[in-house]
């Protein structure tokens, strides 16, 4: 209830002196301080549990105020009892209290072990399905790998098939030019043959044509005689004006023209 202030001081910069949120008469304990610790978010809006303690603290302090006297050996005595009873009683509501949050806390932990478990069956799914895919993938190349080696050895069975006495035979290049399949019209790439590789063979490649300077080297070896360049400008269908430009008027009459055309 006191304030403390310096003897030189400017009145705009002075603190205000410290004065309490509430005063409490004596030997009053006003019901409303109990939820002085409420907040919002914390308490407030007041929901089904603060509605609870607030019974029970209203309950205790009907309990306290029922306390007898301790003015004789009975009425200690039945204190006593009494305070051992309501004991008892908050001890019985701090285990339901307890048995309440461990409920909460096996709730959140099933929810958390389930989706645990769902994140690693599903990552599970995940190596298996790469792993079939990766044995497709295998057997796939597999599959591929066999077809090649049967249609080679295919080959090779029809052609000993052709010569299966083993004997020796001449090229006979007439039978091949007559036989436009054979090797000497289509030859396979199998044995060696790329046609590819000469695809420019025939090319024509001329210094004076592909380059500049060869270019100029025929322009100049070339009479002026052979450049008649004579080319005679077009006459414009439109009215020009003295600096070059088409009025739109001519530019109408055009588009009439060429639509009555």
């Amino acid at each position: 209830t006191l304030g403390t202030q310096t003897d030189y001081r400017d009145g705009e910069a002075q603190t205000d002196p410290y004065s309490p949120e509430y005063i409490v008469r004596s030997g009053s304990v006003p019901e409303i301080l109990a939820l002085a610790t409420l907040t919002w978010g914390r308490g407030l809006p007041a929901g089904q549990a603060e509605m609870e303690i607030i019974d029970r603290i209203r309950e205790k302090r009907a309990w306290e105020a029922a306390l007898p006297p301790m003015d004789s050996p009975s009425n200690i005595a039945k204190r006593l009892k009494m305070m051992e009873a309501m004991e008892r009683k908050e001890w019985a509501y701090r285990e339901e209290e307890i048995d309440k949050l461990q409920k909460v806390q096996m709730e959140v932990f099933k929810k958390l072990l389930q989706r645990q478990e769902e994140n690693r069956n599903e990552l599970n799914a995940m190596r298996l399905n790469n792993h079939w895919q990766n044995h497709q993938k295998a057997k796939e190349e597999k599959i591929r790998k066999i077809q090649h080696d049967c249609a080679l050895m295919l080959r090779k069975l029809i052609a000993k098939r052709k010569n299966w006495m083993g004997k020796l035979e001449r090229r006979d290049i007439i039978r091949e030019y007559n036989d436009f399949a054979s090797q000497t019209y289509a030859p396979l790439s199998r044995i060696g043959f790329f046609p590819d590789n000469n695809s420019d063979y025939y090319a024509v490649k001329n210094y004076y044509l592909d380059t500049f300077a060869g270019l100029c080297e025929l322009e100049k070896s070339t009479q002026p005689s052979v450049f008649p360049f004579k080319i005679k400008a077009p006459k414009p269908k439109c009215i020009i004006t003295k600096t070059g430009y088409i009025k739109r008027s001519g530019r109408l009459e055009v588009v009439l023209a060429q639509v009555h055309q």
